[in-house]
């Protein structure tokens, strides 16, 4: 016989009840103190549940008797599922022994005692449940959560390799990782970001390779974060870098959890965001932006190869329109011979000087870059077509720009874009203008000049206490074999030094085959 013996949960009572606000329509009345206190009597508990959300409609509250004891389960509407509530109670009471007993010996129930607890817990999608007597407040799972499928993210798509990417739940996203790292090392901090939004933080990590300084680090600085929301991983960021005003991004985001588990076996940390399906990884070094996982699904030449390209498309990127400026306007004489009459007839009816028409291009591709991605897909396509036709035909028709700086346009543009992480793409594409600019001011001696202070400023930089420009400064030879180069993984036997990993031992020799006879 079950123990609801006046159970008000049937669907037609549901219906009467949610026309029903718990709020109160007098005006708002201040919130009690969030400091943990005991609970004592079932009126008491009610009357604090329904002041804590003054005007809030979508909270619902179902009352019963369990053998002519009082009882309330309060919920809201908008973020609970009600049948694994309906599941909860007719599992839980069915049975003999008191009340207390049942719900003590309950494993989907967490008892508390704290009003901080309870309220945090209904904005969770969770429901609580008051008994007459019982000075606890009993906490049940029943979130009605909205997920979507772990698909590939569109940004970081690789030709061989895992194909799932991280969702906007955290839960999910941690359950992603630990299926990939099946070890009682990994370790999940929990934390609350936002006094508004409440937002949940995980801090992830290995705690026998993860430094225990830079974890520390990591969880001081994310716990110091005291803003009212927190929008995205990006709010993240600027709180806790080390220099807030460098041009080169001191994490890296990836929505791949292959990614981030190869980069919690190195040594760094890993925060997700609940509501995001971006992981911030750090501390990092400027090469891990030109790392892809396709490196290490190819053979080690081929990983090396596009490495190199990357490596020297960022040189491309940024000094390339520098140096058409620098030459044409200051340096003609470094032009080879048959190559002087067709530049020379190219820009010699330009009316305004190099750096004013590489300016207009740059800023003209930028504008076709932004409007493609603001648009829809099949207008961006458009929106592409047209603007080619523009810069190819018209614009050089006209006499505006020369046929010279659109290769150098084009070529700086296609460079830029090789970057595996897009915020070292936005870096690059905004660190080409200083260096126009120094090129059109001293020529190659400017450029000399930008180089240094930007060498300097690589130099200087860190992440977490980790010198960015790791391994060439401070110089590790050691570190190289997966820098510019990839070399076969089995000579790869120690992890980077540069994140100061507890266990340095990556692997053993594994080709011992090939020594046995």
């Amino acid at each position: 016989m079950k123990r609801l013996t006046k159970v008000r949960l049937s669907q037609r009572h549901s219906e009467q009840q949610a026309s029903k606000s718990i709020a109160s329509t007098n005006g708002p009345s201040p919130s009690p103190s969030p400091s943990p206190r005991t609970y004592n009597l079932l009126v008491k508990n009610k009357k604090f549940i329904e002041s804590a959300f003054v005007e809030a409609e979508d909270l619902q509250k179902r009352e019963f008797k369990i053998d002519q004891v009082k009882a309330t389960i309060y919920f809201f509407s908008s973020v609970t599922d009600f049948k694994k509530i309906e599941k909860f109670l007719s599992a839980t009471f069915d049975g003999e022994g008191s009340v207390r007993d049942m719900l003590e010996h309950s494993a989907a129930v967490v008892p508390t005692s704290s009003q901080e607890n309870t309220v945090n817990a209904l904005l969770e999608g969770r429901s609580v449940l008051l008994i007459d007597g019982i000075e606890l407040v009993y906490i049940l799972d029943s979130s009605n959560a909205i997920k979507r499928d772990t698909s590939e993210p569109q940004n970081e798509k690789v030709v061989r390799g895992s194909h799932e990417g991280f969702v906007e739940d955290l839960a999910t996203n941690i359950h992603l990782v630990r299926r990939r790292i099946s070890s009682s090392n990994l370790a999940v901090r929990y934390l609350k970001i936002g006094t508004d939004t409440n937002t949940s933080v995980a801090i992830v990590y290995m705690r026998n390779i993860a430094n225990s300084t830079i974890v520390q680090e990591v969880i001081k600085r994310v716990s110091y974060i005291d803003t009212d929301m927190t929008f995205s991983p990006g709010f993240i960021e600027e709180f806790i870098e080390d220099s807030t005003f460098s041009p080169f991004p001191q994490v890296l985001y990836t929505e791949r959890p292959d990614r981030a588990m190869s980069a919690l076996m190195d040594g760094q940390v890993a925060i997700l965001v609940e509501g995001s399906p971006t992981t911030i990884i750090t501390p990092i070094t400027f090469f891990a932006f030109y790392q892809s996982p396709d490196d290490f699904n190819s053979r080690f030449y081929v990983g090396t190869f596009y490495r190199m390209i990357r490596i020297l498309s960022f040189l491309i990127a940024i000094l390339l329109p520098g140096l058409y400026i620098a030459v044409v306007g200051f340096h003609f004489e470094v032009i080879p011979n048959d190559l002087v009459l067709p530049v020379k007839s190219s820009v010699e009816q330009i009316p305004y000087p190099p750096i004013v028409e590489a300016i207009i291009m740059e800023l003209t591709i930028e504008l076709i870059r932004e409007a493609g991605v603001r648009l829809p897909s099949p207008i961006g396509q458009t929106i592409g077509i047209v603007g080619g036709l523009v810069i190819g035909d018209a614009i050089v028709t006209a006499g505006l720009v020369s046929n010279i700086m659109i290769i150098v346009v084009a070529l700086t543009a296609i460079a830029a874009f090789v970057v595996p992480s897009t915020e070292m793409n936005t870096s690059v594409r905004i660190l080409r203008f200083p260096f126009m600019f120094a090129a059109a001011s001293f020529g190659f001696l400017g450029l000399s000049f930008a180089g240094m202070i930007l060498l300097i400023h690589l130099c200087k930089l860190e992440s977490f206490g980790t010198p960015y420009f790791s391994p060439l400064a401070p110089f590790k030879w050691k570190d190289l074999k997966d820098t510019f180069l990839r070399l076969p993984v089995w000579i790869m036997n120690e992890k980077p030094t540069a994140y100061l990993p507890i266990k340095k031992k990556q692997q053993g020799f594994s080709r011992r085959w090939d020594t046995d006879e």
